[in-house]
């Protein structure tokens, strides 16, 4: 699988990649706001930095492209492994992998509800993704009314 874009083409197209504010993360959050849902975008103070923290909920939600955090990475690795610069991006990818595992115990010891989309879903089927927000949402409340109930 050679590269089909020249050196300069294929540097102008990885240049336009965000960290943030990407095309998914403006998706998610403009319906979130129009829902009523108040967050943080990119929150620092929380480990991997959430590309929306709900901060009432203590929910961390992050938006991850399919290629760079591993979708489907039995079928995306041989692939990549047949590429130009295949040790880089399989150790690239297999390193974002890693490090969102670590994120996400880091905030589940820290109390955190982690929910992580994968950037077509949101474009695709945002309604649904809303809707695993708030099926959470519902939960945790039902859950820290029955622990409020308890005493």
């Amino acid at each position: 699988m050679s590269d089909i874009m020249s050196k300069e083409q294929r540097s102008k197209t990885m240049s336009r990649i965000h960290k943030e504010d990407t095309s998914i993360e403006l998706k998610l959050r403009k319906e979130l706001w129009h829902r009523g849902y108040r967050y943080r975008k990119n929150y620092k103070k929380l480990p991997g930095s959430p590309d929306i923290a709900l901060m009432k909920y203590r929910i961390a939600i992050f938006c991850d492209s399919e290629f760079f955090h591993g979708k489907d990475w039995d079928v995306l690795k041989p692939k990549l492994e047949k590429g130009n610069n295949k040790d880089y991006w399989v150790k690239k990818i297999s390193d974002n992998m890693r490090r969102d595992d670590e994120v996400n115990k880091k905030l589940l010891f820290l109390d955190w509800t982690v929910i992580h989309f994968w950037g077509k879903d949101i474009l695709k089927n945002t309604d649904e993704c809303i809707k695993v927000i708030e099926e959470t949402i519902a939960d945790l409340e039902m859950a820290k009314y029955e622990s409020d109930n308890d005493m």
